[in-house]
């Protein structure tokens, strides 16, 4: 059954070898994210920040959920020993 208009069905990919992910609605790609903020941020674009990322139905997170960002697991490490 398809969604109404208001209510599109939002992709969000599985991790690419750098660690971002794309976020696509049917065919259209509405960008490419790198962490969680970043698909708020498209989707805000997109005119869907309507939506709450994390808990939504409306969006099928791929191959790992809001929490899973590969490449973001190297930049915080780095940090933690200074």
């Amino acid at each position: 059954m398809a969604h109404p208009p208001e209510h599109p069905h939002i992709v969000v990919h599985p991790p690419a070898l750098d660690g971002s992910r794309r976020v696509t609605t049917g065919d259209e790609t509405l960008g490419i994210a790198s962490h969680l903020d970043d698909v708020v941020e498209i989707l805000r674009l997109a005119d869907l920040d309507r939506i709450e990322v994390e808990e939504s139905d409306l969006i099928e997170w791929q191959g790992g959920g809001p929490e899973d960002w590969p490449g973001l697991s190297e930049h915080h490490t780095e940090h933690h020993d200074q």
